[in-house]
């Protein structure tokens, strides 16, 4: 799979942030860049070093909250209730 789009500096910022995060799934990034599971994995692997690309796989294939279904059935939601809303991937102002 190949990531055929070109992304700003900012969304490649936002791109590995959302994918670091463990309350954010696959789903939702699939959602607001259209990149899926395996195009996630294949930029993190281009963009981080080697020991963090293998630290993070480690952690995404350990962690629950990073496929929907997956999920337990109470959370149903991408970010927690402290943080600012986002949409289209721009931060609104309080």
């Amino acid at each position: 799979m190949e990531i055929s789009k070109v992304y700003s500096d900012i969304d490649m910022d936002r791109i590995i942030e959302m994918a670091w995060e463990d309350r954010t799934p696959f789903e939702a990034i699939e959602m607001q860049f259209g990149l899926s599971e395996e195009s996630v994995k294949i930029l993190m692997k281009k963009q981080l070093k080697f020991s963090s690309y293998r630290l993070w796989r480690d952690r995404v294939s350990n962690c629950k909250t990073k496929h929907l279904k997956k999920r337990l059935d109470g959370i149903n939601r991408f970010k927690c209730n402290s943080q600012r809303s986002i949409t289209l991937n721009k931060i609104s102002k309080r």
